[in-house]
């Protein structure tokens, strides 16, 4: 039998229901979490008490935090990306396409932007060099390459090291490590190397991720078997061929290390307060070993 509105038997309360203020048609006896405004289940999304209107939810999580801090991050508090390979793939690209430069080019090239400290360059007709105020030359020596099996073998290790690494980390600090472990290789090289030695190479920023691979692997409790033989493979082959700036392969190793270790230990609540300061610290180290060199030279 039908009921006439305000019987004695119509639930009490019915009609003083708050209606959705997105939807002023439904009514509803829901409220977000965060802002208490009234929400229909089209509105409701979860959150991890209760629910959350659109707005709350696009503008932070609703515990204070930014809004993208509820996103998926790495073991090193990166941002997880869609493609965990392509700085990976674009330093494999830009090596590559520097290799072709070189072999277009030649020797000129080559010699204007290889690691030397102080030297008079036939081919160029001057004295050149990192004391000549060419810094340049630290970061441009980590691109070139000296022969076919020099870039194959950096580029297999790379891709081999790399991926994973940048997966591990994160873009940014994958890019950070890369860079700051090749300028300790060239720091060092600048330092101990005789000044007319010329150096190039991506060595001693991939012996930085080898170092920081180590790393990650002891703090995942993974098998380090693999990655030390590999790494005594190359440290063999470091000291045991003629033409091998070693140097490089130390600094860039000892670099990654030492990052590696920041990255992947570093407390959450100064993650990157930490990972991105002992960057800097090296980077000091990096200077500090430049000019010292610079002055014994000029």
């Amino acid at each position: 039998m039908d009921q006439a509105p305000g019987s004695p038997q119509e639930p009490q309360g019915a009609a003083s229901l708050p209606t959705c203020y997105r939807h002023p048609d439904r009514e509803t006896g829901v409220r977000c979490t965060r802002c208490e405004r009234p929400i229909c289940p089209e509105c409701m999304i979860s959150a991890s008490v209760g629910f959350q209107c659109p707005e709350c939810v696009r503008n932070g999580s609703g515990t204070g935090h930014a809004p993208d801090a509820a996103r998926p991050r790495t073991l090193a508090g990166g941002t997880v990306a869609a493609d965990p390979r392509l700085i990976t793939k674009i330093l494999v690209g830009l090596n590559l396409a520097v290799f072709l430069v070189q072999l277009s080019v030649g020797d000129r090239f080559t010699d204007s932007f290889d690691l030397i400290g102080r030297a008079f360059v036939p081919i160029l007709g001057s004295v050149e060099g990192v004391a000549e105020g060419q810094w340049y030359r630290m970061v441009t020596a980590m691109f070139l390459h000296g022969s076919y099996i020099h870039i194959a073998f950096n580029m297999l290790s790379l891709w081999w090291i790399g991926g994973p690494l940048e997966q591990a980390l994160g873009r940014a600090r994958y890019i950070a490590l890369y860079a700051v472990s090749g300028l300790a290789g060239s720091a060092l090289t600048y330092l101990i190397a005789e000044p007319n030695q010329p150096s190039l190479g991506a060595s001693g920023a991939i012996f930085g991720l080898f170092g920081a691979t180590a790393i990650l692997m002891r703090r995942l409790n993974y098998d380090m078997r693999p990655v030390i033989a590999l790494l005594v493979i190359n440290l063999i082959f470091t000291f045991g061929w003629s033409n091998i700036a070693w140097e490089a392969h130390i600094g860039g190793l000892v670099g990654g290390v030492v990052i590696g270790y920041a990255m992947v230990h570093a407390p959450r609540e100064r993650r990157a307060l930490i990972q991105y300061g002992v960057c800097a610290l090296v980077l000091l180290a990096v200077v500090v070993m430049t000019l010292v060199r610079t002055g014994q030279l000029t």
